[in-house]
């Protein structure tokens, strides 16, 4: 034990030896570099021989060594003060991770206090917990345990051979309202006298005399012609202009007023249009939107749904299948899956869970462009027709209007008629087909078959309501195909641009496309 020890001793000592030579090593390094008595010595030995050059060289070697250790400090300095940042950043983020923590284990607190309250409840009223949050639609013969809104006990339901649950409880108290009111409706008598150029004209007199609104001719046949080419119309343009007055004026002139759903910014998928169905409740939290297009399906008459401020959150989220059913050419398929299963006490006209859309319904969408709105895609418009509301109407006197009933068989006749009747010549079909090799050839553009489809029916339907075919095809070229221009590089395509107002002028005639040349004007100089 003994000579371990004095091993011990020897090696531990000879271990420190070591450290304290580079210690004392370092020192005396330090000690040598800042000696600045020894470099002043050094300096008088051997400046005695410096000629002018010499003592020039020797000044500005000492500026540049004093220079390097500045530098070398100031590099010091920066990379302590960074490591005090970096370690201050590390504390302040595990101070953040604390308070996380500590707010998670609140949050699991209060569900547990929650959830201890909601079991007392449910006991209370001599409901098993494991029944009270079942779900419907389990296996046959599962007990449907459920608490209403008004906190009462539902009749339990069994699932027959069929798949339906059979039950008391009812989850859409809305749209079983419309049911109830539809046994007993009477329809009104509908004008089936009016043309579409009459309608044009009596909604005119009607806004302006009923309703202080004033609206140019144009936009109103613009509006009916687009009814007549698609579901969906976009009024867009600067505020003030009577975006929403104009779907909401035309309610009141039908007697059937517009039903308005105001979009949030925080819209993100169909339920906030629809509306959801909540699990705990068993009910169905229904919307305006969604019990007028269930309402429709009963009358005969013509329903708008007015989305205002559409663009304030993104369309192609909360109005994707929307969009996706109206694209359908066959309308038996417009259907919108609602639930996915079949109650007992289920509105009469929802089939299977899913709703049907009628035909008789039109989405009117306003948007704004400004910093608080999104752009509305290319998707959205060219299954909408847009109609720019960019000035302010001009009074005019206009007699005494009343409103009218107008159905949706007759409105529809209206159309059929004006296609029949009003379709675009073959030489304005030749010359547009010659624009469009035009356009894909020089700006690598294409119209595509659904804008043409849609074309095809906005301009009858324009001629009808009493404006002339070529300014008809002139707005639908404007607002549906040179808009796409827009994602071009046009800085790079002013050329392009003038050749194509060359050719406008050209084939379809001097000043006879005054829409669609103003718009390429536009893009040059906004370019």
């Amino acid at each position: 034990m003994t000579g371990f020890l004095k091993w011990f001793f020897v090696f531990i000592s000879e271990l420190l030896k070591g450290f304290a030579t580079i210690f004392s090593g370092l020192w005396q390094g330090l000690k040598q570099i800042f000696n600045i008595k020894n470099y002043i010595n050094i300096f008088k030995t051997y400046s005695t021989d410096f000629g002018a050059l010499g003592w020039v060289l020797s000044i500005l070697a000492i500026i540049l060594v004093i220079a390097v250790f500045v530098l070398i400090g100031l590099m010091i300095v920066l990379a302590f003060r960074k490591y005090v940042r970096f370690r201050h950043s590390i504390v302040s983020n595990e101070d953040l991770l604390e308070e996380i923590a500590d707010l998670q284990r609140q949050v699991l607190k209060m569900t547990k206090e929650k959830d201890e309250i909601m079991a007392m409840k449910v006991a209370q009223m001599g409901i098993p917990s494991s029944g009270a949050l079942s779900l419907a639609g389990g296996g046959a013969g599962a007990a449907i345990g459920e608490v209403s809104e008004n906190g009462a006990p539902v009749v339990e339901g069994e699932v027959a051979e069929d798949g339906v649950i059979q039950t008391a409880d009812r989850r859409f108290s809305r749209l079983m309202e419309v049911d109830s009111f539809y046994r007993s409706y009477t329809p009104p008598e509908y004008d089936n006298g009016i043309t579409l150029e009459g309608l044009c004209d009596t909604y005119r007199n009607f806004a302006c005399s009923r309703m202080h609104l004033f609206y140019e001719p144009k936009t109103i046949r613009l509006f009916i012609a687009g009814m007549a080419s698609t579901k969906l119309i976009i009024l867009q343009g600067i505020s003030g202009t009577g975006k929403t007055s104009l779907p909401y004026s035309f309610g009141k002139f039908l007697q059937n007023d517009t039903t308005i759903a105001s979009v949030q910014p925080s819209w993100r998928d169909r339920t906030e249009l629809f509306g959801y169905f909540n699990e705990f409740t068993k009910n169905f939290n229904e919307t305006e939107v969604l019990k007028r297009i269930y309402s429709s399906s009963y009358n005969n008459d013509v329903n708008l749904i007015l989305l205002d401020e559409m663009n304030i959150a993104r369309v192609e989220y909360y109005f994707a299948e929307m969009l996706s059913i109206l694209e359908m050419p066959n309308a038996d398929e417009w259907e919108l899956d609602i639930v996915p299963n079949v109650w007992s006490t289920d509105p009469v006209n929802l089939n299977r869970g899913k709703l049907r859309i009628p035909q008789n319904v039109w989405y009117i969408g306003t948007a704004n462009n400004d910093d608080s709105t999104y752009a509305i895609s290319d998707k959205v418009y060219d299954r909408a027709q847009p109609i720019n509301l960019d000035a302010k109407g001009i009074a005019f006197d206009a007699p005494d209007t009343g409103p009218i009933n107008l159905g949706f068989d007759h409105l529809d006749q209206l159309f059929k008629e004006a296609f029949d009747k009003y379709p675009i010549s073959q030489e304005n079909l030749k010359k547009i087909q010659q624009l469009d090799l035009w356009v894909i050839e020089k700006l690598r553009v294409a119209f595509g078959n659904r804008i043409l489809k849609q074309m095809g029916l906005f301009v009858p339907v324009y001629v009808a309501c009493g404006g002339e075919e070529l300014e008809g095809i002139d707005y639908v070229l404007a607002t549906k195909i040179f808009r796409k221009f827009e994602s071009l590089n046009l800085a790079m395509l002013r050329d392009e641009l003038r050749e194509l107002v060359v050719y406008m002028n050209k084939s379809f005639g001097k000043n006879k496309m005054k829409e669609s040349i103003e718009y390429l004007e536009r893009l040059q100089k906004l370019f």
